[in-house]
């Protein structure tokens, strides 16, 4: 796969940033350049917010079916692309390519499903207090939506956002984060060979504080969805503060795997397992902190650590690596730095913590899955997101002790919990801080669920259909006769 140069899709048109920049696009497997992708600026940002607007205001007249007929057209040839689509996941981002596949896959059936809920935009009519009068509370699309995506799921993420936002009647500007930004340009091509109106469909690059801070002040920005770190999406509230904009925010996450006595215990390492390492770790929901009860430590760290130790880190082109690298330099150097000072506060190093081995692994950003034991609560690996193959575990002895260490923790995303105790699980329910909760295996949301955070894992939600509303407005008409 050669290098391809990317312009600016605005307005149906491939552009160039009006200044004329460019930036590289390196692959985390070996740092070679995959692409070259244009830097728009506050210009570029306003001219692909005028022809949202001015493709929105047809959009929003043609019948919901309708908008989904065509919607569908479109993630039928996102699935026609999968292979090569995965390919330039794998390589810009660094996942396994089954995994690259996979996403594919779930960016085709975000819009899908998005699709289902056109015939189902429902408002009220309610009785009045007058006589002679009815209340009608319809459901209108909002106008133009901007849609801010994170790098370790890029075009998944942006399929979850631009499927509702479209069925729903809204035009949409995509900005895709610096570090992958390709595979979502190329869902300008299909939405050309689509036939989706010229404007509905934007998608622009260059740097958050510029690019994106002016798309997000932009008055005719109607909506702000963004998923990416929490002193992003508080950046980005703060900026929408100043037309009131709405803002829908998915941020980061500290999950907690909690494995009590009574669990089955080779399910539970499968999930826990999975659920840290799974693309890199690099996984908002991930199993970020892991606390098992101390009757069963021993047996469940034995078979945990078997898996660790032959977990195969490798080229995430080849179909039997299970693991392949962080997304950038910083991102590595942060991994490192976790484990040094986990191991300053007393930590102990049970596996990994480095580069690997190899001449495979000179260049790119390569880290071993990693496993902190010794771990306490008070240590900083406990309450900082890795975003990386990182896992402090730690023994607790009954559930109070470990509802409080559970929700010791600024974030509040989604947290595991193993047990076959109904009791156990109705408490954890009630008494977990957290939007989520995933019982008896791992994180992974479905499209008809509710992905919500609660504290400064961010506000909105997505998925389903009050993920849907997000993209609706409501207004009411007092209908007097």
């Amino acid at each position: 796969m050669s290098a391809k140069k990317y312009q600016l899709f605005i307005g149906g048109e491939w552009v160039d940033a009006t200044t004329g920049k460019t930036a590289e696009i390196t692959s985390p497997i070996d740092e070679s350049v995959v692409g070259t992708v244009a830097m728009g600026v506050e210009e570029d940002a306003n001219i692909a917010l005028e022809a949202a607007e001015k493709a929105q205001k047809e959009w929003k007249k043609v019948p919901a079916r309708k908008r989904a007929e065509l919607m569908r057209k479109f993630a039928a040839e996102i699935r026609a692309n999968k292979a090569y689509l995965a390919e330039l996941l794998t390589r810009e981002q660094g996942k396994i390519i089954t995994l690259a596949e996979i996403e594919v896959e779930v960016t085709a059936t975000f819009i899908e499903y998005a699709c289902d809920w056109a015939r189902h935009i429902e408002g009220d009519i309610l009785p009045s207090d007058n006589e002679n009068e009815h209340i009608y509370i319809h459901k209108i699309p909002r106008g133009v939506v901007v849609a801010i995506t994170a790098w370790n799921f890029p075009l998944a993420l942006a399929g979850r956002k631009l499927g509702p936002a479209l069925v729903a009647g809204n035009a949409v500007v995509v900005k895709p984060t610096q570090e992958t930004p390709l595979a979502t340009l190329e869902l300008g091509f299909l939405a050309e060979k689509v036939g989706l109106p010229k404007g509905l469909l934007n998608v622009v690059t260059g740097s958050g504080r510029v690019l994106g801070n002016a798309l997000v002040e932009n008055p005719i920005t109607k909506m702000v969805t963004m998923t990416g770190s929490t002193p992003a999406g508080q950046s980005i509230f703060k900026a929408a503060a100043k037309n009131l904009t709405h803002v829908q925010l998915e941020l980061g996450g500290k999950a907690p795997s909690i494995v009590f006595a009574d669990a089955d215990i080779d399910v539970a390492v499968d999930a826990t397992f999975n659920s840290r390492f799974d693309n890199c770790g690099q996984v908002c929901t991930c199993n970020e902190r892991m606390y098992v009860h101390e009757d069963i430590y021993d047996a469940f760290m034995e078979k945990f650590m078997e898996k660790v130790k032959s977990y195969k880190v490798g080229n995430p082109l080849n179909r039997d690596t299970q693991m392949g690298p962080k997304v950038n330099a910083n991102e590595l150097k942060n991994m490192e730095h976790l484990v040094k000072v986990s191991l300053e506060e007393g930590a102990t190093l049970a596996h990994g913590g480095k580069r690997p081995e190899g001449a495979e692994f000179e260049k790119g950003y390569w880290f071993e899955p990693t496993v902190l034991t010794d771990v306490t609560q008070e240590m900083t690996i406990v309450h900082e997101e890795s975003f990386g193959p990182i896992l402090p575990v730690i023994k607790f002895t009954d559930f109070d002790q470990v509802m409080g260490y559970a929700n010791d923790c600024e974030y509040g995303l989604a947290a595991m919990v193993f047990t076959k105790d109904m009791a156990t699980i109705l408490r954890c329910n009630d008494e977990l801080e957290c939007g989520e909760i995933y019982v008896n295996r791992g994180h992974g949301e479905q499209h008809q669920g509710f992905h919500n955070g609660y504290k400064l894992s961010g506000s909105g939600g997505e998925d389903g259909k009050y993920g849907f509303e997000q993209y609706l407005e409501k207004k009411t008409f007092y209908m007097k006769y």
